[in-house]
């Protein structure tokens, strides 16, 4: 079954992709939940030509992306968080670092940017360390981050 993305589908395709799926997921999920639309001729060349309209607009966009993934690569992100002490408890710390507190910490630097286009490589953070995540600030522009969780003084 092909359908065309109403918006961004985790693990699927982003808005406006035409995507393939299996009849029961379309059927039954993306399409009420109004994540998906059926990819019919008219519906592809609707979407053909509001994508054309669409082209000028988002290379501003991508250069804006751009600009803000230079100065991303420049950072030194450093994330406070309570550690343990002594022997056995070592470089863990309490709770989690998660992609919101990324988030924060982007924000702080001037970038607000949502967690959902924030990745951090294995998942949460439970120990001190320098760790990398990747940033997605556009379809096309992604930028790998490096960050370090370090222990609260």
């Amino acid at each position: 079954m092909e359908l065309i993305l109403k918006q961004d589908v985790e693990n699927l395709g982003f808005k406006d992709d035409i995507v393939s799926v299996k009849n029961g997921y379309g059927r039954n999920f993306l399409i009420p939940h109004g994540q998906a639309v059926m990819a019919t001729t008219s519906a592809k060349k609707v979407l053909a030509e509001t994508l054309k309209q669409r082209s000028f607009k988002e290379k501003s966009e991508i250069a804006d992306a751009e600009k803000t993934a230079e100065a991303m690569k420049g950072f030194e992100i450093k994330i406070t968080s309570k550690a343990g002490t002594g022997a056995t408890a070592g470089d863990k710390i309490f709770g989690s670092i998660t992609n919101m507190d990324l988030a924060a910490a982007l924000k702080k630097e001037g970038h607000d940017v949502d967690k959902k286009f924030i990745s951090i490589n294995g998942g949460n953070i439970k120990r001190l360390g320098q760790y990398e995540a990747v940033v997605r600030l556009h379809r096309s522009v992604t930028v790998d981050l490096t960050f370090e969780v370090i222990a609260e003084a």
